[in-house]
């Protein structure tokens, strides 16, 4: 399994923008797909963005569709979210996972980041 660690996360305005990385510690993950989850206090953790190791392919929940990217850089061995248009109900700490399967299932990601926070002010 790879540890994860993601940044980027903050306190910004509604219609705000925001880019989350997130960066293996100690060895590459160019050969996993990785998704971004997200957690709000008082809901499960929900999928919401993932791309093929090749970065390919991507997929998004639909209420995040046309507002937030996913990218990822296999040189810097970072990928990353970018969160625009950013609404108050986007508020939840925002998580990086890595699979050995192109997946939107949370249960089929190995690894996981601790997590960082995103709060959107109306």
């Amino acid at each position: 399994q790879v540890q994860l660690i993601e940044s980027g996360g903050g306190l910004v305005q509604a219609g705000g923008s925001l880019r989350l990385s997130c960066a293996p510690s100690g060895r590459t993950f160019s050969s996993y797909s990785m998704g971004w989850f997200r957690q709000a206090p008082g809901k499960e953790r929900e999928f919401v963005a993932a791309i093929t190791w090749s970065g390919s392919s991507t997929s998004y929940t639909d209420s995040v569709k046309d507002r937030f990217t996913i990218s990822r850089d296999n040189a810097k061995n970072t990928v990353y979210l970018q969160l625009s248009s950013l609404k108050p109900e986007d508020t939840a700490v925002y998580y990086c996972a890595a699979s050995m399967k192109w997946t939107t299932l949370r249960n089929e990601y190995i690894s996981w980041g601790q997590g960082t926070q995103v709060t959107v002010s109306s």
